[in-house]
């Protein structure tokens, strides 16, 4: 994987996700909000180098973010493999379900409204 550094401007951010809102599926979240233990328990894992967001749809037909820990070789560190390319851990944690917007969204900012 590339030296990327991840960081744009905020003016990048709001016309991003600005442009995002105006286009986005019916059922798409605006954002998705996770607590920082989970996080934190999430990037423990052994060998975790990133991490990786994969998109997923619930059976109601809404889509959520689905996080897991990543290896320097770029492979998922999963709790069970039925994966044959994954790396097992037994501290590998996946997660989903955060606080989705709408319905639980935080306080306006110009990264998720038009005022």
């Amino acid at each position: 994987m590339s030296d990327n550094n991840h960081e744009i401007s905020l003016q990048q951010a709001i016309d991003m996700t600005t442009l995002y809102r105006q286009n986005k599926p019916a059922n798409a979240p605006i954002c998705e909000t996770f607590e920082k233990e989970a996080i934190d328990q999430l990037m423990s894992a052994t060998g975790c180098a990133y991490l990786r967001i994969y998109y997923g749809m619930k059976e109601n037909f809404d889509s959520d973010a689905i996080l897991v820990a990543v290896n320097a070789d770029n492979e998922d560190i999963l709790p069970s493999a039925l994966d044959e390319d994954a790396v097992n851990s037994g501290d590998a944690i996946i997660l989903e379900d955060g606080y989705r917007c709408p319905p639980d969204c935080p306080p306006k900012s110009v990264l998720n409204s038009e005022d």
